[in-house]
């Protein structure tokens, strides 16, 4: 029996040892000129590869079947040949110039290309549509490795924000079409500026760590690279709506004329997207629209891109307090106490739902925000290796917040007390408005060099911004006409030139090894002039040159696995705020400092995917909160010494059947401070208890992210299961098991399924359940920690999220 058995399974093992087979081949041009670095691809697996020195491709230990290999490179038409793999096969491919440039050579010398030594992922067109039922960019984006996602309104629509490997958005360097689109100022990113952006992009690149060098303030952390619509040559046009809980309705209708002539193109969006967000009082009303044309043909691109985004928004920003959360009434009393709540506010706080509760009671208080893109592009090809490529880019900002304030003094705002029937009035309620009004203007550059064994680029970007800050008072209840309508209380201008130029080079030494070389440098001129909202005058001016050097290694082991090694340094310059908010008397802010190691593994076959990534970024001077305060009162940010993140990154894809997938990441991490001072307000001494708490950990820096998506489908229907988990993580720099974020785990499904009529060409019809299983979690916070009356206290907000609800979508395709 057990020599049976034994013979069994050597014929079993002998079965699947000889189903297998190799395919290789040669991609060249139509001169017979080999291709380098050509993308092969092997449908319906995970096995992909490049083409060597000579042109070559090798796919090994395939299992028998049939297949499609597809062949791209840019510059050439794609081409593809079905095949029915029984035994070694060679296949060999010739490739077209394209008769027109792609699209993709005007962004090319910031993303990251084959065989780079970075640590990057990228998500195409489909995966993104597939899951674009209404909510912003970084939802869209919340299974990608080390990403944790927020929503001040608790279900992914109004304002939104990202971090990677608990890097801030101030610090994800983010662009779309190689223009920056951070705010020079704030460095943040406000996705809801441009609502439903995702129904007009192509892909997306995200770089973690300090990645390749790009226009704009530079990788601290991570990159987003957004490239919208490419060339599409047949005429299409497209009606999508969705509808969900909290009264969620998403509309968009899209056109595109396709290549007309073989030379223009025209393509555009309308959008629509409204909800009453889960928290009370969150609802946003998003409007937008993108219109591109072009001219493409042999040797040229020329490219307009016209899109604007106008949002109103009511303001969720204060989050729940915990004793609220809690239904801690003692705690809610003492807060009411502390803060100088009015009846009304004490009235909602007590009775109000415990996960939905909103401090702001205005009807007005809402942010409105309109922001407009304009961006010209330009790519000319001078050989088949050499193009250059241009862009001229502007944007208008313009926009307020409006808030209602209780019982403050006329002098918070510039304003002489009242005199009512001889008495003297020093406080009343407020409504003011604080409003910006910007412009952003530029130029980007970059020349590209592909032949052979150089794949090398130069480029950079000037780009100046002026933005007015200031502040008008629109009513106070007891003034009379103690001012003018729109009283401007305060003003300042912000003023900021940003010029930067780049070289990178990657080299193949040979067949299995490629360096990489690239650096950057980078000039800063930033001048603020006037007053802010507390009267001082925050006239100052700052200047910086930063060189930003990058190289590393990427080395093929086989056809299966490769590994590669990187390091980066980045600098940063201090936001607005940190300025703005410094104590005159304490010394300014200085540039953050960040040195990335990277060190990645892949292994790939046609079922399994496995990819392996150690960082360690190791910070010097890294702007935290400290509880620190200024001369007036306010929370300040200070340059730390020394800190940093070390961790394993792992993902995976597993292709179990046709059918049958399952992708899946997690992170591991360890994000410390080396030596953290405290500081804490003593409302009884007035002053400060500082406190040398030693080592810490970052604050909003869970150790553990893990992420999981199985997808299910068969013809045209699919179903995916999508799990999220996110460790506890703190809310400030303390390690105060009081003051963290609980560990949450949460789990959503999506279903679609598709087909076609005479009329239509596809009909798809989608719903997206979040949070299945209805978890209760908070995905962000705030604190504010003080003394009084002899015992530590705090005001704080938690960000909760919606418990189950759904989205469900329908799409029309002409």
């Amino acid at each position: 029996m057990k020599r049976l058995s034994l013979f069994l399974v050597l014929q079993l093992i002998s079965f699947s040892i000889f189903s297998q087979s190799n395919i290789s081949g040669t991609i060249t041009n139509t001169n017979g000129e080999p291709l380098i670095g050509a993308n092969v691809q092997l449908t319906n697996t995970l096995k992909g590869t490049f083409t060597d020195l000579t042109g070559k491709f090798f796919i090994k230990n395939i299992k028998n079947g049939k297949y499609t290999i597809v062949v791209s490179y840019i510059g050439y038409v794609k081409s593809s040949k079905q095949i029915t793999l029984e035994k070694d096969l060679l296949v060999n491919f010739k490739l077209k110039r394209s008769s027109i440039m792609s699209d993709e050579i005007m962004i090319s010398s910031t993303k990251v290309g084959e065989k780079t030594p970075a640590t990057y992922s990228t998500l195409n067109k489909k995966s993104i549509a597939e899951n674009n039922l209404g909510q912003d960019i970084p939802y869209l984006l919340s299974i990608s490795p080390s990403v944790v996602t927020s929503s001040d309104a608790g279900a992914g629509i109004g304002y939104t924000n990202i971090r990677i490997r608990g890097t801030d958005a101030n610090r994800i360097n983010v662009t779309i079409n190689g223009i920056p689109y951070n705010d020079p100022e704030s460095h943040g990113v406000f996705w809801v500026n441009l609502p439903d952006l995702a129904s007009s992009i192509n892909n997306v690149q995200i770089q973690r760590g300090v990645g390749t060098s790009t226009n704009g303030a530079g990788a601290f952390g991570a990159t987003i690279n957004m490239q919208t619509l490419s060339l599409e040559k047949d005429a299409y046009a497209e009606i999508n709506n969705s509808i969900g809980s909290f009264q969620t309705w998403k509309s968009n209708v899209r056109v595109g004329s396709g290549l007309i002539n073989d030379k223009f193109t025209f393509d555009a969006r309308l959008s629509k997207i409204e909800s009453q967000g889960f928290i009370d009082r969150s609802a946003s009303d998003l409007k937008s629209f993108f219109i591109s044309g072009g001219y493409y043909n042999e040797h040229d691109i020329v490219k307009i891109n016209i899109s604007s985004g106008k949002e109103i928004t009511g303001q969720a920003w204060n989050g729940v307090p915990k004793c609220k959360l809690e239904n801690d009434s003692v705690g809610m009393a003492q807060l009411v106490n502390d803060d100088g709540w009015s009846d009304a506010e004490k009235n909602n706080l007590f009775n109000s739902d415990t996960r939905t509760f909103n401090r702001y009671l205005y009807k007005n208080q809402t942010d409105n925000y309109q922001q407009d893109h304009y961006q010209l592009f330009y790519s000319h090809e001078i050989t088949n290796f050499l193009n250059i490529n241009t862009a001229l880019h502007y944007t208008k900002g313009y926009g307020y917040y409006e808030s209602y304030k209780y019982n403050k003094k006329f002098s918070k705002f510039g304003l002489g007390n009242a005199i009512i029937n001889n008495d003297t009035i020093t406080r009343s309620d407020f409504v003011y408005r604080k409003l910006m009004d910007n412009d952003f203007y530029g130029i980007t550059y970059s020349m590209n060099y592909k032949l052979k064994k150089i794949n090398a680029s130069i480029g950079g970007a000037y780009n100046i911004y002026e933005g007015d800050h200031f502040g008008n008072v629109i009513w106070a209840q007891n003034a009379l006409n103690n001012f003018e309508k729109d009283y401007e209380y305060y003003r300042n201008k912000g003023t900021k030139k940003d010029f930067n130029i780049y070289t990178k080079m990657n080299f193949l030494i040979t067949n299995k090894l490629n360096v990489y070389g690239d650096i950057q440098f980078r000039n800063i001129d930033y001048t603020i002039d006037g007053i802010d909202d507390d009267f001082r005058d925050v006239s100052q001016n700052h200047k910086f040159n930063f060189i930003n050097p990058k190289a590393g290694i990427y080395y093929t082991i086989n056809d299966k696995q490769n590994t590669y090694f990187s390091f980066g340094v980045a600098h940063r310059e201090p936001n607005r705020h940190n300025y703005t908010d410094a104590d005159p008397s304490k010394p300014m802010p200085t540039d953050e400092v960040l040195k990335d190691y990277e060190f990645g593994y892949t292994f790939n076959t046609t079922k399994t995917v496995l990819n392996v990534n150690l960082f360690f970024m190791d910070y010097k001077n890294q702007l935290v909160l400290t509880g620190n305060i200024n001369d007036v009162g306010s929370a300040i940010m200070a340059n730390v010494d020394k800190s940093y993140r070390t961790g394993i990154e792992l993902s995976s894809g597993l292709k179990f059947t046709d059918n049958l997938q399952w992708d899946l990441n997690a992170t591991f991490s360890k994000n410390k401070i080396k030596n953290f001072t405290q500081y804490v307000d003593n409302w009884d001494t007035w002053g400060q208890d500082v406190s040398n708490l030693g080592e810490t950990d970052l604050a909003f820096s869970p150790n553990i992210i893990a992420n999981s998506l199985i997808t299910y489908s068969i013809k045209n229907f699919s179903v995916k299961f999508i799990s999220n988990y996110v460790g506890e993580q703190y809310i400030d720099n303390t390690s105060s098991k009081e003051r963290k974020l609980d560990a949450y785990f949460f789990n959503n499904i999506k279903i679609d399924y598709g087909f076609k009529t005479k009329l239509i060409k596809n009909i798809n019809l989608s719903l997206m359940v979040n949070n299945i299983f209805d978890e209760e979690y908070e995905t962000n916070a705030w604190v504010y920690q003080y003394t009084f009356e002899g015992e530590q206290r705090v005001m704080d907000g938690y960000f909760p999220q919606a418990g189950i609800n759904f989205l469900a979508g329908l799409t029309l395709k002409f």
